[in-house]
C-alpha cells in the first residue's frame, strides 16, 4: 500500500498546450502515487478545440483550476499567468509531459523540508538533461548547486531550467517574470541569467 502524501503548502502548476493525453497520464500518475496538493492549476496556451474540450472533462474529474488563454502567447506567458494564480508558499512547476517516478513524492517531501530549514534556498530542481557541473553534496541524494563565475565551460550557466522544480511563491518577484514575446528557449535562457544575477540558490536532486 502506498504512503499517502498531501502537500498543504504546494500548488502544482502545470503548463499545457495540445497534449491533453499527456496531461491525463500525469494526473492519473499522481493519483496512483497517492500524491495530492493544496491546489492544482493547469495553465493552457489556447489549445486546439479537441484538447480544449478534453481539458474541461479532465477538470471535472481531477478538480483542478483551469487558466485559459484567448490566443496562443507562448510558454513564458503560460507560466506567468499560471503563477499569478498561485496562493501557496511553494509552487511545483512541471510541464504536462512529465511522468513522476514512484520515489518522487518522497523526494518532494524532503525538498519541502529543506526549503523550510533553509530560507536562502529559492528552488529545488528534480530533473535536467545533464548534471550541473558544480555540486556540493547536501542530504539524501540532493546537492547544492554552486555557481563558479570564473570557471570555464558553458554548462555553469544552466543553473535554472524549465524542467520540474519546486520554488517559492515570491520567485518572480525576486528574479523577474518570464520574458514574453520571444521563443521559449530564449525566455528560459533569460531567466537563467536573472537567477544568477540575483544570486539565487538551488538544490539539485542527483
Amino acid at each position: 500500500m502506498n504512503k499517502k502524501y498531501f502537500f498543504e503548502d504546494i500548488t502544482l502548476l502545470i503548463t499545457h498546450y495540445n497534449r491533453s493525453n499527456s496531461l491525463e497520464r500525469l494526473l492519473k500518475e499522481f493519483h496512483s502515487l497517492d500524491c495530492s496538493f493544496r491546489e492544482i492549476i493547469v495553465s493552457d496556451d489556447c489549445s486546439y478545440t479537441e484538447h480544449s474540450i478534453r481539458l474541461e472533462e479532465l477538470r471535472k474529474i481531477f478538480h483542478f483550476k483551469l487558466v485559459r488563454a484567448a490566443v496562443n502567447k507562448g510558454l513564458a506567458n503560460n507560466i506567468n499567468k499560471g503563477q499569478d494564480e498561485v496562493q501557496t508558499p511553494l509552487t511545483l512547476y512541471i510541464q504536462e509531459d512529465f511522468v513522476p517516478e514512484n520515489i518522487f513524492p518522497e523526494k518532494l517531501g524532503l525538498a519541502v523540508q529543506y526549503m523550510k530549514e533553509r530560507p536562502d534556498i529559492d528552488m529545488v530542481r528534480f530533473y535536467a538533461y545533464f548534471d550541473y557541473p558544480y555540486l556540493k553534496s547536501y542530504k539524501d541524494g540532493f546537492a547544492e548547486m554552486i555557481f563558479k563565475p570564473f570557471s570555464t565551460g558553458y554548462k555553469k550557466f544552466y543553473y535554472y531550467s524549465d524542467h520540474p522544480h519546486l520554488r517559492r511563491q515570491n520567485f518572480t518577484q525576486k528574479f523577474g517574470r518570464y520574458i514574453e514575446g520571444i521563443k521559449s528557449d530564449r525566455a528560459e535562457y533569460r531567466m537563467m541569467f536573472s537567477f544568477i544575477k540575483a544570486k539565487g540558490k538551488a538544490l539539485f536532486y542527483t
